[in-house]
């Protein structure tokens, strides 16, 4: 059974649940239509976008699913032994239900270029004896003679964010079967409107236990 969807991610909001307050992120998981077909796994297409804005090789692609001159906008491949046919949809609450617990990939947002203390936390020099321009600076890279270079992947400044991240062993609190709006535990990565990577992690047998 297939297990994952696409999704964007909307703003954070609050909930309360028996009288305890919960921060949730809104992600509206789909409709999610299946665009191509392999064996163990298929492609879903998420979105839209106009036609004369889509590339011709795409539209050769979307062929079967285009609907008002609209193709998807995005896609990704996902793993399932459920057989489906191109053109199927698949809604949130086909997949998902209250309680379920689920990861979450997107891409973080970006920092652009940061220094050592923000990228990674570093301490940064004394703020004395006349050290008036080294407390943000990263100090020492290595060693003079032995090796004689900077060792590869030595923390320093650099880009920070824009990267893949999956967080996991969230909570789903509510479906909603209607928006296809799913409201999840606390935050995941990315920016307002990006596309995030929805996946299960227990099954239906676990649920009901």
């Amino acid at each position: 059974m297939i297990d994952t969807l696409l999704g964007t991610k909307g703003r954070m909001d609050q909930i309360f649940v028996d009288g305890v307050r919960h921060p949730v992120t809104r992600v509206k998981a789909g409709p999610c239509v299946v665009t191509q077909i392999f064996e163990g796994r298929v492609q879903l297409g998420l979105g839209e976008r106009k036609l004369k804005n889509t590339t011709k090789p795409m539209q050769g692609h979307f062929k079967n699913v285009i609907k008002d001159n609209k193709a998807p906008r995005y896609t990704r491949e996902v793993k399932t032994d459920e057989t489906l046919a191109v053109g199927s949809e698949i809604k949130a609450s086909d997949i998902f239900l209250a309680n379920d617990t689920i990861s979450v990939s997107g891409i973080s947002k970006g920092k652009g270029f940061a220094g050592v203390v923000k990228r990674w936390g570093f301490s940064g020099g004394p703020k004395t004896h006349g050290q008036s321009d080294r407390q943000r600076a990263p100090g020492s890279i290595g060693q003079g003679t032995t090796p004689g270079r900077v060792l590869k992947g030595k923390h320093m400044a650099g880009r920070m964010g824009n990267e893949a991240k999956t967080i996991k062993n969230l909570k789903i609190l509510v479906v909603d079967s209607e928006t296809n709006e799913i409201l999840i535990s606390g935050p995941i990565p990315g920016p307002l409107g990006s596309l995030v990577v929805i996946k299960r992690l227990n099954t239906r047998e676990e649920l009901n236990a």
